[in-house]
């Protein structure tokens, strides 16, 4: 690590430890040559699998465009930012334990119903309406129903 201040290439670690959430190293540093001393932090680089579109196209995994999907079906529903946050979480260690070099938008988009299953119906079938491109009312029922019977559901829907 070089020194910020005077451009050092040899620092010396004189402590480090975890931080509060546990998922960095905060190490303090000193440089022999200037005597200055500063804080660096070292944190895991967890590379996402890119995503295979419908049509073939491939494209990074983009956090934004998951949390952008999950609030428009969230959108006036009583669901804390924590849950959200909980269910990216979930979905994105879906993807990194998958072990796939690349994940089709499809199983992502399953992962995602399976969440909004059961943390909002309604948010459910808001998703699965547009994932599902649904063409008619009857198409709305079937997914319903469909709800309704599946294990564990409740009558919120």
């Amino acid at each position: 690590m070089h020194c910020p201040f005077c451009g050092a290439s040899d620092t010396r670690v004189t402590d480090s430890r975890l931080s509060a959430e546990g998922d960095k190293v905060r190490r303090r540093r000193s440089c022999p040559r200037c005597n200055a001393r500063f804080t660096t932090y070292e944190v895991a680089e967890l590379m996402m699998p890119p995503v295979v579109k419908r049509d073939g196209r491939r494209e990074p995994f983009l956090e934004e465009k998951l949390r952008a999907g999950l609030l428009r079906a969230l959108e006036k529903r009583p669901v804390s930012a924590g849950r959200i946050e909980e269910t990216m979480l979930r979905i994105k260690n879906h993807a990194r334990a998958s072990g796939e070099r690349e994940l089709s938008s499809q199983r992502i988009g399953e992962w995602v119903m399976e969440e909004l299953r059961h943390l909002d119906q309604v948010a459910y079938v808001r998703f699965a309406s547009v994932y599902r491109s649904f063409e008619d009312v009857n198409a709305f029922r079937e997914e319903i129903e469909r709800l309704q019977k599946a294990p564990g559901s409740t009558d919120s829907a």
